[in-house]
């Protein structure tokens, strides 16, 4: 199933972008988490005290590796301001207003996030009420989808100079540059996060990336949520054809937001959510040695509405605080990964439910493959008419089948299902011969 183009992305998605001004960077320090690899031991299911699942973080653009965070990025956890500057341009007069574009992604960006994080993180955005005109016609920047570094810093150098006497960059985590979409040079292929090699010092504070919206007016379906994940360090999914023909989503097809924000159940994976910090250690659990563990799995995504709370008042999670993944190490820088998937929150538009296994590499580029989906039914499709991918749309084990990964010899058995919802799952981490 072909999707527009205004979604997809360059490989890598680093752009690196001249110096804007001539400023000195100011150096970002942050605690790092540590982490042992161990991969011997005897055959359980524990939380990740020891993180003895616990992929490294390597050198590899947005790295899925959890054992650190990245201290460039800003991690998503409280609240985050975002501001959306809006740009105008000599050869048009918008068609829409500031208000308009701002529904188009608010409040739907803040609740997919809300959501997903378990109540633990909330992005609250900051729209200017009114057009900023930049210098030069919309045709002057040759915007497209791989855009050169020469037009895209004379881009961000002109919006930089409209916005600075308007906005006090220093109160926002997350700066959105959004162009008059009905303007003739603006192209929606070009929406993109880009990263500054020298960060833009403004008010104060170092700006380090921005995100450039350049979509239609409506514009895709979270697309704006896709592009804020890379703010938060998180990779493209999706496979870009060398030759720019044939299917996009064979990586992870509808069952992460970085991977399309089309997807049927687009909710970011449990590894994504252990990264970013909406998961506590006691919800992963990592399976060890190489005979069989049972365990129970709570589906991944949040209820409805409001995310669940205790009595306390603290985030809970969807049905309570039990697992939520479930990892076998495969190598220095591989893991399986398995959890249960629903039809609640972010995926209550799911194609199947079940139990989902998928491969995550921490060497990986962003776009290269980090995370795989493995299909459990390989020889079917489903929902032809509205996944993205309907070869991975049934992926998942349903009640009482067993699957054995391929290559990895890792035996999965969705064995039943608890009261509340919950997945009695086995796995056996090596078949023997």
């Amino acid at each position: 199933m072909l999707r527009p183009s205004a979604f997809h992305e360059p490989h890598p998605e680093v752009i690196s972008v001249p110096k804007l001004r001539s400023t000195a960077a100011v150096a970002t320090t942050m605690s790092a988490l540590a982490a042992t690899s161990i991969l011997t031991g005897p055959s359980a299911a524990e939380p990740f005290s020891t993180t003895a699942c616990a992929l490294h973080r390597t050198e590899a653009h947005h790295s899925e590796g959890v054992d650190a965070w990245n201290p460039a990025y800003t991690r998503p956890v409280g609240s985050l301001d975002a501001v959306l500057i809006f740009l105008s341009f000599p050869d048009a007069t918008p068609h829409t207003t500031p208000d308009e574009l701002t529904a188009d992604h608010f409040p739907a960006t803040s609740r997919f996030f809300q959501q997903a994080s378990y109540g633990r993180f909330t992005l609250r955005p900051h729209p200017l009420k009114r057009w900023l005109r930049m210098p030069k016609p919309s045709t002057a920047y040759a915007m497209k989808r791989d855009w050169s570094e020469t037009d895209r810093a004379a881009y961000l150098r002109d919006a930089f100079a409209a916005a600075d006497r308007q906005v006090d960059f220093s109160r926002f985590g997350v700066v959105y540059l959004v162009a008059d979409p009905d303007a003739p040079g603006v192209d929606s292929d070009a929406t993109k996060v880009v990263n500054l090699d020298t960060p833009e010092r403004l008010d104060g504070t170092d700006v380090r990336r921005v995100v450039t919206v350049f979509e239609r007016h409506p514009p895709d379906r979270l697309v704006l949520a896709h592009e804020t994940g890379h703010v938060f360090d998180l990779p493209d999914l999706y496979h870009r054809p060398t030759d720019g023909e044939g299917d996009w989503d064979t990586y992870v097809g509808d069952w992460d937001l970085m991977g399309s924000q089309f997807g049927l159940s687009p909710d970011l994976f449990a590894w994504h959510k252990w990264k970013l910090g909406w998961l506590d250690p006691r919800q992963v659990a990592c399976v060890r040695g190489t005979s069989a563990t049972r365990l129970t799995l709570e589906p991944l995504a949040a209820g409805p509405g409001v995310p669940v709370r205790s009595a306390a008042g603290a985030p809970a999670f969807g049905l309570g605080g039990g697992t939520k993944l479930a990892v076998v190490r495969t190598g220095p820088d591989s893991a399986l990964a398995v959890e249960a998937r629903g039809s609640a929150g972010n995926d209550r538009t799911a194609c199947r439910q079940g139990i989902l296994v998928y491969r995550v590499r921490g060497d990986v580029e962003s776009g290269a493959g980090s995370v795989q989906v493995v299909d459990a039914h390989p020889r079917s499709q489903a929902c032809w008419e509205n996944s993205v991918y309907p070869p991975l749309a049934d992926a998942p084990l349903a009640l009482g089948e067993s699957f054995t990964v391929p290559q990895d010899g890792v035996k999965v058995e969705a064995e039943g299902r608890t009261a509340s919802g919950a997945w009695t799952v086995k796995i056996t981490p090596e078949l023997p011969g």
